[in-house]
């Protein structure tokens, strides 16, 4: 394959959905009471759907393609099937450019709008130079470090899909897209945020791998419009065949992964909860930064060996040591910079000259730190850190692990212990504190309400958001009194 082949397969997404797949999906849809009369794949590629919704739905009248691709096009109105039905209508089209109204707008029959939409988004395009995208636009609303940071990357499916859901808000009809699973929340998230209409949803999950060799949660999502219905929930199979579900939806604005479980412990949740989990430093310069104890040298990740002062070094566990449970030692450490965000740094110079003559030395790499957070802060800044980060007890878990493994963590070497910043965690200075918010977090109560929340599909699925939600007081309270019960019973 050819680097401008690559490139044009990675910028429009084009991973042709087989065949065996996109004939379960429609059969899934006929399963389903689905009866269109008009038939729209915005992105047909080699046609594939096209075929099986032929074969399935007997009652379209109409079944349109739209491809970008000319040879693909050149492809499609070659082929017998297509040829001899006179219900097909082979189109070119840019999606981005599409006058889409000319086929949705002037009808008043049932509309399926269903394929493959590109998995890819806008960040990946820009490093291959596409420019496969919508107009920019901050669709999504974020501003601040929420932008900065990347919050504001998003994949380009997302926005077609918001396109289609908007298309189908003047008619009855149906969605049923194969997408990334964490696309599919989002888009039932912009559904309820908007209060747009919505008679059914519900997500049935592929092996992505087996189908596409792709690494990533994936699903089929299926949407039914009606009009002055607002059903903001949805059912998730885990597979096609599946028949078994659990339900996500919305309670006060919020995305529940397992509705049945959270209502149940819907007393816990609390916005203003005064927990406050924090994340681990930041310092986006590992090779600098961090060091890796070897025979009692430090050495960084340059391989370098290096000799400074204890002063602004601190034992480090990062998150793969917090998941596997290895926090009593740690052959890890950090240089931390300053006690709180902003911090002058100058002063280094004269409490541990030896640092600060190995910052300066090493300054080159520092300074090349991409992210805009670091622009007009005093040299070397780091960021993540506060008074919370030297307090001696912490309670800690990795975001990346699919898994609520919280540990206690004392000192290391007599120091407090920092992480990076793929860690939450709670601070504490008072042992007893921290031994019975510890036996609190790990009951199973706070697990199931934790797991109600949490989203296991995603890429960082634990967030300081969501554990920050748990109102400790209301969990003292509620397993107290479930003590009571179990002890009562005991004595009967």
């Amino acid at each position: 394959m050819t680097h401008n082949t690559h490139k044009a397969k990675i910028e429009y997404g084009d991973f042709q959905t087989p065949v065996e797949l996109a004939k379960k999906v429609c059969q899934k849809l006929v399963e389903l009471g689905v009866m269109p009369d008009v038939i729209i794949e915005p992105t047909c590629g080699v046609g594939n759907f096209l075929e099986a919704a032929l074969d399935s739905f007997q009652s379209a009248n109409k079944i349109f393609g739209i491809e970008i691709n000319t040879d693909y096009l050149d492809e499609l109105k070659e082929k017998q099937k297509f040829i001899q039905d006179k219900r097909i209508e082979i189109k070119y089209g840019d999606f981005f450019q599409f006058n889409w109204s000319s086929l949705i707008d002037e009808s008043n029959n049932k509309i399926l709008v269903v394929g493959n939409l590109p998995w890819v988004t806008n960040s990946h395009q820009g490093s291959i130079d596409g420019d496969n995208l919508p107009k920019k636009s901050n669709f999504q609303n974020y501003s601040g470090l929420d932008a900065i940071t990347g919050k504001s990357n998003f994949d380009i499916s997302e926005w077609m899909l918001i396109q289609v859901v908007q298309w189908l808000q003047k008619h009855e009809g149906y969605l049923a897209i194969l997408c990334k699973s964490s696309v599919a929340r989002k888009i039932l998230s912009y559904i309820s945020s908007k209060k747009l209409n919505l008679a059914y949803c519900a997500n049935y999950k592929i092996d992505a791998k087996h189908y596409f060799d792709a690494t990533v949660e994936a699903c089929l999502l299926f949407c039914n419009f009606e009009s002055n219905s607002q059903n903001y929930f949805c059912d998730v199979f885990s597979s096609l065949e599946s028949s078994d579900s659990y339900r996500i939806g919305y309670w006060n604005n919020v995305l529940v992964r397992d509705v049945v479980t959270f209502e149940k412990l819907q007393k816990l949740y609390d916005k203003q909860s005064k927990i406050k989990w924090r994340s681990g430093i930041k310092h986006d310069c590992a090779s600098i930064m961090e060091f890796r104890k070897i025979n009692n040298t430090l050495v960084n990740g340059l391989g370098e060996a290096v000799d400074i002062e204890e002063t602004y070094l601190f034992p480090l566990l990062k998150g793969s040591y917090v998941a596997q449970n290895k926090t009593k030692t740690t052959d890890r450490y950090v240089l931390v910079t300053q006690k709180f965000v902003g911090e002058p740094t100058e002063h280094i110079k004269d409490l541990a000259p030896k640092t600060w003559k190995y910052l300066e030395k090493h300054a080159q790499y520092l300074d090349k730190r991409k992210s805009k957070i670091y622009k007009n802060n005093p040299n070397y800044s780091i960021f993540g850190v506060g008074s919370y980060t030297f307090s001696p007890w912490k309670i800690a878990i990795s975001g990346l692990y699919k898994k609520l493994s919280f540990r206690l963590i004392g000192k290391i070497d007599k120091k407090p212990v920092v992480f990076d910043d793929t860690v939450y965690f709670l601070s504490f200075d008072n042992e007893k504190v921290v031994c019975k918010t510890f036996e609190l977090l790990t009951s199973s109560i706070a697990k199931d309400f934790y797991s109600s929340l949490i989203f296991w599909d995603e890429k960082r699925p634990i967030k300081s958001s969501i554990l920050n939600n748990l109102n400790l007081t209301a969990l003292t309270e509620l397993t107290l009194t479930q003590h009571h019960v179990i002890s009562s019973r005991d004595c009967m």
